[in-house]
């Protein structure tokens, strides 16, 4: 059994205030270019790793439960990614001959591109829905989709052949009369199974109609082994995203009686716009973010399903190095977090790039051009769910600008 949890942090995570160099030069120039945003060394916990440039590095005050993680070896930081066509340059944006995402900073766009790894276009489907085409046959249930969400319709579990299932923090919902006693219900039963047995020659009524019966199908499925789950001894918090994980945890609990060896799970999770009053909201998220990654994580142990669950952060971009007085704007290159006994953690990967100003990859505001690029991380974590390398060119078209598939993990922070 494999699974994949994505965390949208939505609005655009101001990544560079999650992660930040401790050392005396790069941490005096970061302290420059964040002014009044910036954090003191006394804020930050300790990591413990040293770059090949000699820089040690902090993690957000906020933050205890990943900071144990990553000097655990379960965490590991992306550094610098971002949605990127082809590798540019600084001077190829300045002469404009670069080719850029669409809507380069644009939350509808950019929370688009990470999740379908397609940035030059708005493209229909999700990376996650394409992997689970290819792979949703391994499960031994069909009744149930291998693509779950917290969080509603999502274009990242978007497939050709396989859409999410939806579920709440408190389990699955269904139509309510169904199974009733009441004459009256067991009427409104019946006439309900009426209309969905009939064969409409209306397209969208034979969509709706199959739709409606596929989710009933999974509601009772997925309820009635919810039903018998022996709870978890783990505590969890009763923040939103918090409440959110510990279902993905019972759900990944019956998985196993359930015939499911390949799942995604989605969770977005929003508050990350901060124009204005930047630290103290940003510190509120980052806190419930890490309480709730450190109590899941947990739960995986209790499970003894640590290694078989890998936990990723995707976000719309990262935010401009400069305040606009009390907050910060829409940005570019940033920092992402990935957790799980199979992460290769207590590493940053990719270049964490100087936060000096004007520096080669500031291209003005405190806009950095991102190094490493969203398919490479993507198409690490395919191949760690499955998927074969055969298949990364179809789900990532871009993937060859960066890595050529067969050739060794792309990036290398999973133990694939």
């Amino acid at each position: 059994y494999k699974a994949l949890v994505c965390i949208l942090l939505a609005g655009g995570n101001d990544s560079f205030n999650m992660v930040v160099p401790t050392t005396a030069e790069p941490y005096n120039d970061y302290a420059a270019s964040r002014s009044n945003l910036a954090l003191t060394t006394g804020e930050l916990l300790p990591l413990n790793y040293t770059d090949s440039l000699g820089i040690n590095y902090g993690l957000h005050s906020a933050m205890p439960e990943v900071a144990n993680m990553f000097n655990d070896g379960k965490a590991a930081i992306m550094a610098n990614i971002g949605t990127l066509i082809e590798p540019v340059t600084k001077t190829q944006i300045i002469n404009g001959t670069a080719p850029l995402p669409l809507g380069l900073h644009s939350h509808a766009d950019q929370a688009r591109h990470w999740q379908t790894s397609i940035p030059q276009n708005r493209h229909a489907k999700g990376w996650g829905g394409k992997v689970a085409d290819i792979l949703a046959a391994g499960n031994s249930n069909q009744d149930i989709s291998m693509n779950l969400s917290l969080s509603g319709t999502n274009l990242w579990q978007a497939g050709e052949t396989v859409d999410e299932f939806t579920i709440t923090q408190n389990g699955s919902v269904g139509i309510s009369i169904l199974g009733g006693t009441d004459p009256f219900e067991i009427i409104l039963e019946q006439g309900l199974d009426n209309i969905l047995d009939q064969t409409y020659n209306d397209v969208l009524k034979q969509t709706y109609a199959n739709k409606v019966k596929t989710s009933q199908t999974q509601h009772e499925v997925f309820t009635a082994a919810l039903e018998v789950l022996t709870p978890l001894s783990t505590e969890f918090s009763q923040t939103a995203i918090s409440r959110q994980l510990r279902m993905v945890a019972e759900s990944i609990a019956i998985a196993g009686g359930l015939g499911m060896a390949r799942q995604t799970y989605y969770i977005r999770f929003g508050g990350f716009d901060n124009h204005g009053e930047l630290l103290n909201n940003h510190s509120a998220r980052l806190s419930f973010l890490s309480a709730a990654i450190g109590e899941f994580y947990q739960a995986m142990d209790e499970l003894g399903m640590s290694d078989s669950v890998t936990t990723f952060t995707a976000s719309d971009f990262a935010r401009t190095l400069t305040s606009n007085g009390f907050g910060t704007d829409h940005a570019w290159g940033g920092n992402a977090l990935v957790f799980g006994g199979a992460v290769n953690g207590g590493q940053i990967y990719g270049q964490y790039p100087s936060l000096a100003l004007d520096n080669e990859l500031e291209l003005g505001n405190g806009i950095l051009l991102p190094e490493l690029c969203t398919d490479e991380y993507f198409a690490e974590l395919a191949l760690w769910l499955g998927v074969d390398e055969s298949n990364l060119v179809d789900i990532f078209p871009n993937l060859e600008n960066f890595y050529t598939p067969g050739s060794g993990n792309p990036i290398g922070f999973l133990n694939i």
